[in-house]
């Protein structure tokens, strides 16, 4: 494609986001204040702008779901004092310890504080949490290092504590869980009393109350609360259902934020490494630490190789704070930037200042959505009609009132100047009144923007069912408009069961990858030395004799099965030779050393990565007489072709090399051993792997799912390029041979070194990227967005976090994933599977689907309800549908509707369309087309029912007062089956078969029989509190009858086709066009 545009982008206005470093401007595009495409790290600014620029009737219910901005700048406020605070007494401690420094040499070590009695243990929770708090290193000494701390803390450096239960639970009891006191979630009357800050139902209420006491004075008690009462009735059925309507959704919020904080991480105890949640930690504890990870209690470190820690989240400064010996205290709510280690946990919970940081500030759910916003506008366009409606109905009533022209039921004028009583003329006034109001609690959709909460919160909760969970709401919607997915593979396209299924060592093929009869001992000696040195992972043998458990990355963890096959005995190895320097494995680089000093105080440096790129830096091989053979030519190229075999078979090549070093150029000094870069060339290659990682089951069905609903798959891997191109073909990714030619086929440096232009000129044919680094997907992002797309990235690693945070929706992966990519993302992907990923594009796309089976039926009502009250009070000077009647409308427009519609789950069909442009019409010309039809039905029988509803009964010549109650109730009885009928109809909009899958969504069923029951006991039984008679079964058929005419009507609809350009536009080009004409005339004018 050339640069000019992308075939995604479905609508001339949805100009979507781009790319840069500093991000493209997503959120001053345009000046509508409900127009923000992006949520994503929107300013603040531009996030007032329209919560003011909205119509609010319950601002405490509207805002409840959207980022709190005075709390966001309280908690900035309260973790800078927490931080200044801290920092005040490490530097008080630092100067002290300088002063006696520079006074009398050094200081004396002070005996440590006498420990007060704690159970077993001979060292207080307050002496460990004074020590990490002040990074007290003499503290630390006295308690005699890290071994003699963990001699006081009855643990063992190496293996941990014990696994049984009885001492874990001992531990917590002396020195605390890890956990943090939270603020409590708001309870039920916190709910209801939200529920009753909305405007139009105070006013309401105190219509209520002067109606009930004119009631009462005028009629006396018994006959005169009914008025009155009835619609403080009606108000407080209304608040309730509100109430606990919201009290659920805010439980499931609750409940995913806990799932959100439940980080999972690797400890050892009794030897073997174990996952255990981070509020299973206990003092005592070894934890392993790798890049990435989060450090998740106060600690001192045990052995570290090239460890460093970003302390940015605890002393605000963004700086990179190396570990060792030296510095070796370790802080709560850190991330490791680099190397790995591991750790002794000394103070948990609320004992470390994360802790205490945690528990002074609330976690604040709020955050808008675009869709949240936009249809917050659409609420202030409808609320802004409904209100001049409502004002007008109110004028010409109040009118129709004192000039004479309004008759009671006995066809008596209500109101004759001089005549009239005052307590009668107040009492007519107020009963006008509340009609106006209960018009605006009708016309103002309160519940539209509110819908968008419920059906997010339904999905993050169907979601969590399917390994998807939700970290930012907006993530959920945007989903939906998903033009492009860049996927990883490992892992998220293949199983991540990784084995070693073909090895090239001594400069041959072995028959058998772990077929040791083969090998020299010398070869196999080195190998095993450098697969269980050099490695993340480890080795536990069970004194039981059972199965070994391997642990590490899937990688880490082939290689060492492998070790293990060749004979390795990973603890004896360890212990035999130790590690002086390591260079962590980096995604850059794409490969991983160590140094390692054997008993003999000989140096070896091993090197495991990439197989081209380790092959590139060895000048010679081990043969199998253990001779080194100079790498020849001839030799490069045979083990070049072997790596390409494996690739073209979708293998994953590793290369393992090493170096000898003479003493005298390996660095005796700690300091200058720290900043030691090991030797990267003249290696002598030890042998090149493959390691078999097969496709995931139901990953090509997954893809093709992809491409039909108009998303790209694109892979985007740190593999080689013809590993990648196997398993892209094995995919679907890429359709055939012919498909695997560059620019659909490329090289991360390749696409690194082409210019911008040049690079927004290939991204959208890219299918597949090999050998990529982070920061090759991150410049594919940015480009991806430039062109228009939106994008979802999948990443695991640290690395992975700019381009993450810079995609329209950062997918993180919940097994593989550390927890700085996790931190990034919007989205975990709990099974690391890309069927998924799909599976939250459908989700995506049903919050959308739901919202707009909302809007259409709530917008049916309320032109209906409108119409009919409005036509009939300038007509008549009377409404068919009272105060009582409006509320019950009003309940099963907001509330129930958005319960039955909003929780529609996810079909297939909505895979069979392209993804939904940001910038879309929310209303579109489908919906226009079937609202339209149903509110044009539903007025217009109403009406002649309002006006010719006596002639129809054949109640011309019945008492007054029951004919027209008996009419009215028609009506209203008419119009409610209307609406129960019609909300069949909206559950599909461009479908024929609106029951389709209707009986397996109980909550909609469930709603509506509700709705039914409830009409017929409020029609039959409450008939004194909605100025309502009891219906004959005649006139109950013709109420269902009415409504079921909704049905045929529907299907007929649908057969209208409609134009695929937006009524909007219509509009906007009519207004120009105006517009012009009154330019051009004034033009002529001045000539």
């Amino acid at each position: 494609m050339s640069s000019g545009g992308s075939p995604y982008r479905k609508h001339r206005k949805d100009l979507e986001s781009g790319g840069g470093s500093s991000g493209y401007d997503d959120y001053e595009s345009v000046n509508d204040p409900f127009d923000i495409a992006r949520t994503k790290s929107a300013p603040a600014d531009r996030l007032r702008r329209w919560r003011q620029a909205a119509l609010v009737l319950n601002a405490s219910r509207r805002f409840r779901y959207t980022l709190d901005l005075k709390k966001a700048e309280e908690k900035k406020e309260i973790i800078a004092k927490i931080r200044t605070h801290a920092q005040v007494i490490r530097a008080a401690y630092l100067f002290q310890a300088a002063a006696e420094k520079t006074n009398g040499n050094f200081r004396t070590p002070k005996a440590p504080p006498s420990p007060i009695p704690t159970g077993d243990y001979d060292v207080s929770p307050e002496q460990l949490a004074t020590m990490t708090r002040d990074h007290d290193f003499s503290a630390l000494q006295n308690f005699g290092g890290v071994k003699g701390l963990a001699e006081k803390l009855k643990t063992n450096p190496d293996k941990g504590i014990n696994e049984d239960d009885s001492n874990i639970l001992d531990r917590k009891n002396v020195f605390g869980s890890n956990t943090y006191p939270q603020k409590k979630g708001r309870n039920f009357w916190r709910f209801m009393l939200d529920a009753c800050r909305d405007t139009t139902l105070i006013i309401l209420m105190v219509a209520a109350a002067a109606s009930l006491a004119l009631g009462i004075k005028t009629e006396g008690i018994k006959e005169g609360w009914y008025d009155g009462g009835s619609i403080a009735l009606a108000v407080i059925i209304v608040i309730l259902v509100t109430a606990i309507s919201d009290y659920k959704q805010s439980l499931q919020f609750q409940n995913l934020n806990e799932e959100k904080q439940n980080i999972q991480l690797e400890v050892v105890r009794g030897g073997r490494r174990v996952k255990i949640s981070i509020f299973d930690i206990v003092v005592g504890d070894v934890i392993t630490l790798k890049i990435g990870d989060q450090v998740p209690a106060d600690g001192v470190l045990i052995s570290g190789h090239s460890l460093a820690v970003d302390e940015s989240s605890m002393t605000g400064e963004s700086k990179i704070v190396t570990k060792d010996h030296k510095s070796p205290f370790l802080m709560s709510g850190c991330k490791v930037a680099d190397g790995y280690g591991t750790m002794l946990a000394t103070s948990v919970g609320i004992n470390t200042e994360w802790g205490l940081l945690m528990a002074s500030i609330s976690e604040d759910n709020g955050e808008e959505t675009p869709l949240q916003v936009r249809l917050n506008g659409v609420a202030t366009f409808i609320g802004i009609v409904g209100l001049v409606v409502a004002v007008s109905v109110l004028i010409i009533l109040l009118a129709r009132f004192f000039t004479g022209h309004s008759k009671d039921e006995h066809e008596q004028v209500e109101f004759i100047a001089g005549k009239t009583s005052l307590g009668d003329a107040v009492d007519g006034a107020i009963k006008i009144f509340t009609v106006a109001v209960t018009i605006v609690v009708v016309a103002v959709p309160e519940g539209l923007p509110l819908a968008v909460t419920l059906t997010l919160a339904y999905s993050m909760r169907k979601m969590m069912a399917d390994k998807a969970l939700v970290r930012r709401l907006s993530a959920c919607e945007t989903m939906g408009s998903a033009t492009t997915i860049c996927s990883d593979k490992t892992g998220t396209l293949t199983l991540n069961l990784m084995t070693v299924v073909e090895a090239y060592i001594c400069g041959k093929k072995m028959n058998q990858a772990s077929n040791t009869s083969e090998l020299p001992s010398g070869v196999t000696s080195l190998l095993i030395e450098s697969v269980a040195q050099n490695t993340t992972g480890s080795v536990f043998m069970p004194e039981s004799g059972k199965d070994i458990e391997v642990s590490g990355s899937p990688t880490e963890k082939a290689i060492l099965q492998w070790g293990v096959n060749l004979g390795m005995s990973f603890e004896a190895v360890r212990s035999e030779s130790s590690v002086i320097h390591a260079f962590p494995f980096n995604s850059e680089k794409k490969r991983g050393g160590v140094a390692v000093k054997r008993p003999d105080s000989q140096v070896h440096v091993h090197w495991k990565g990439a197989a081209e790129i380790v092959l590139a830096a060895c000048t010679a091989y081990m043969d199998s007489n253990e001779q080194l053979v100079p790498l020849d030519d001839g030799k490069v190229e045979y083990f070049k072709k072997a790596i390409e075999d494996m690739a073209a078979r979708s293998l994953r090549c590793v290369a393992i090399a090493y170096r000898p070093l003479k003493g005298e150029t390996v660095p005796t000094d700690e300091e200058e051993l720290s900043i030691w870069e090991l030797p990267e060339g003249e290696l002598v290659l030890l042998a090149i792997v493959g390691l078999k990682d097969p496709c995931r089951p139901g990953v090509r069905e997954a893809v093709q799912l992809c491409v039909k609903a108009g998303v790209k798959v694109r892979m985007v891997t740190g593999d080689n390029l013809q590993t990648a191109r196997a398993i892209a073909l094995e995919c679907g990714i890429l359709g055939s041979d012919a498909d695997a030619t560059e620019p659909n086929l490329i090289e991360g440096k390749s696409f690194r070194a082409l210019s911008e232009a040049e690079r927004l000129d290939v991204a959208d044919k890219i299918s597949v990227m090999g050998r990529s680094s982070p920061n090759d997907k991150l410049l594919l992002v940015q480009a991806l967005r430039k062109l228009g797309h939106v994008v979802a990235v999948t990443g695991d690693g640290t690395n992975d976090a700019p381009a993450l945070h810079e995609a329209d929706i950062g997918l993180a992966m919940g097994i593989q994933g550390t927890e700085v990519a996790k931190e990034s993302s919007d989205i975990i992907i709990l099974d690391d599977n890309f069927a998924s990923v799909v599976k939250v594009v459908r989700w995506g796309r049903s919050v959308y689907a739901n919202i707009q089976k909302f809007i259409q039926f709530q917008l049916t009502v309320n032109v209906a309800a409108l119409a009919i009250n409005v036509v009939a009070a300038i007509s008549s000077g009377d409404v068919p549908l009272n105060a009582v009647q409006l509320l019950w409308v009003n309940l099963i427009m907001d509330t129930l509707g958005a319960l039955a519609l909003a929780t529609e789950p996810p079909t297939d069909h909505l895979m069979d369309r392209l993804p939904v442009g940001r910038r879309e019409p929310l209303i579109t010309n489908i919906m226009w087309r079937n609202l339209l039809i149903q509110a044009l039905y539903q007025v217009s029988v109403l009406l002649v029912l309002n006006f010719k509803g006596r002639d129809i009964l054949h109640s011309q010549h019945d008492p007054d007062e029951h004919a027209i109650k008996e009419k009215n109730t028609l009506i209203f009885n008419a119009f409610v089956f209307a609406q129960i009928f019609n909300e069949f109809n909206a559950r599909k909009p461009d479908e024929m078969n609106v029951f389709k899958g209707v009986t397996k969504n109980r909550l909609f069923m469930g709603i509506v029989g509700f709705t039914v029951i409830l009409q017929v006991i409020i029609v039959m039984f409450l008939g004194k509190f909605t100025s309502t008679v009891r219906l004959s079964w005649q006139l109950w058929l013709v109420s269902i009858a009415i409504g079921f005419v909704s049905w045929p009507l529907a299907i007929v609809g649908k057969l209208i086709p409609v134009s695929e350009r937006p009524f909007a536009d219509y509009f906007v080009d009519i207004y120009a066009y105006c517009t012009q004409c009154r330019n051009g005339g004034s033009s002529a004018r001045r000539n």
